[in-house]
């Protein structure tokens, strides 16, 4: 796996880098190894957060912590990125090394008694045609926020490709555009 730290308004020392590499490690056995991690850490008032996202096989896993130490927001994203595999272990199984993904789950404990295992197939359980006109991105953030929705699909007028506004956690805007 390839590693990117970056730190925003903050140093990183080699020991959490070091951690970095010792907890990111055991998820090395799951992925190939043109896997690539990215992990940025932020320093906003006093508490730090950490960002990881691993990309490999056109799949994207991402989890967030934010705490008063780097070294526990580390921790609580590796859990979260446990516990997102664990729980899509089925799924996840065609896509990733399934004889890797097998030892992981024999090797670790789970400790995730609270997320509910299940192998059933994702349910969906509304289908929404929606017209797809042109607009802007700040028409499309309006609109979204005019309907009280967290993200809204629109033909940008720019670009005249689909692309998507979502609401952020913080109360700032993304926009996702299809790779050319």
């Amino acid at each position: 796996m390839k590693y990117n730290i970056i730190g925003r308004k903050v140093n990183l020392r080699d020991n959490f880098k070091e951690r970095v590499y010792k907890k990111l490690g055991k998820f090395e056995k799951i992925f190939s190894e043109d896997a690539e991690a990215a992990v940025t850490v932020t320093l906003e008032r006093n508490r730090q957060t950490v960002e990881v996202t691993i990309r490999d096989n056109g799949m994207m896993y991402r989890a967030e912590s934010t705490a008063l130490e780097m070294n526990d927001a580390l921790d609580a994203v590796v859990d979260i990125l446990g516990g997102q595999i664990r729980k899509n272990k089925a799924k996840l199984s065609k896509k990733m090394k399934s004889d890797s993904l097998e030892r992981y789950f024999a090797e670790e404990p789970t400790g995730y008694d609270d997320i509910a295992l299940d192998e059933e197939d994702y349910k969906v359980v509304r289908t929404k045609n929606v017209p797809i006109k042109p607009l802007t991105i700040e028409e499309a953030i309006l609109q979204m926020n005019m309907i009280g929705h967290q993200f809204f699909m629109f033909r940008n007028a720019s670009t005249n490709d689909i692309n998507v506004v979502y609401k952020r956690k913080n109360g700032t805007y993304g926009l996702l555009e299809p790779e050319n």
